[in-house]
């Protein structure tokens, strides 16, 4: 009977603990858990390889990094310096402005001569551009004068307003201290005449536009060999024939003075008057 005890009391201290297999588990689930952090987690590359190389230079070895980030072997690389990720400062690329402006596009200079025209005109002219009976315009190669049909002509007629006369007179002074040649150019709308006197509207054109010469050369002071006279008919029409108002903006006698250079006697002012488009 005492022998049967001896022999339960020592099964009994040999015998492992029960709590013993639980928290073995236990800690074998939170290694699980841990490692799976782990690869789910992104290593910073640079960072990685900056703390590698801090290491060795500490160890004194030479500077090492990982193939392959995450777990692989660290080999040796040759190099004499700690490979640190770049500042932000200098990652960021500075913006670029870039310049879209066209050089090769000069601004239009008016020459002397035209200003000067255009300007002895304007004060000659003064209220007649005022009334719109005409228009003083001007552009890098020349000046017009364009006269409307309603001042200068009866309808369907090439005569000259008697009170046209004397307008075309202060023209001519002008003109005279001034070189250049002169080309006027007759223009009607684009309905065709009806006329037992005119053909056409290039008829009516040309008889007007030589009616113009007539009254510039008359007392010679321009010459007339620096005088041209052409008929247009409706073409190079200002505005789209669509409108009583816009037919009679293109019926219309221009004088155009090419490359003008006046005499300096007459003085300049400030200059009211459009560029021509």
């Amino acid at each position: 009977m005492g022998v049967v005890q001896h022999k339960n009391r020592t099964r009994l201290k040999t015998s492992t603990p029960a709590w013993i297999v639980t928290f073995a588990d236990l800690a074998t689930l939170l290694l699980t858990f841990f490692i799976l952090l782990l690869s789910f987690a992104e290593m910073d590359v640079d960072k990685y390889r900056a703390m590698a190389n801090s290491m060795a230079v500490a160890l004194g070895s030479s500077n090492v990094v990982g193939q392959d980030v995450g777990g692989s072997p660290i080999t040796l690389i040759q190099s004499d310096t700690v490979s640190l990720p770049e500042p932000a400062e200098r990652q960021a690329r500075q913006p670029e402005f870039i310049d879209e402006r066209d050089d090769s596009v000069e601004e239009t200079r008016i020459p002397g001569g035209v200003i000067d025209l255009a300007s002895r005109l304007i004060r000659e002219l003064e209220s007649e551009v005022a009334s719109e009976a005409l228009s003083v315009n001007y552009d890098d190669q020349q000046v017009v004068i364009r006269f409307s049909e309603e001042a200068t002509f009866r309808s369907g007629e090439a005569d000259i307003k008697p009170e046209m006369i004397p307008i075309i007179e202060r023209v001519v002074n002008v003109l005279a201290e001034c070189t250049g040649n002169v080309f006027v150019s007759g223009y009607t709308d684009d309905r065709p005449i009806s006329s037992s006197r005119f053909r056409s509207n290039w008829d009516l054109s040309a008889a007007r536009a030589v009616s113009v010469v007539h009254e510039l050369v008359l007392n010679r002071q321009v010459p007339a060999k620096r005088v041209v006279a052409a008929g247009r008919a409706e073409t190079n029409a200002l505005v789209p024939n669509n409108s009583p108002e816009n037919r009679a903006l293109n019926r219309r006698v221009e004088i155009a003075i090419r490359d003008p250079e006046c005499q300096e006697s007459a003085a300049t002012g400030e200059l009211p008057v459009e560029i021509l488009p």
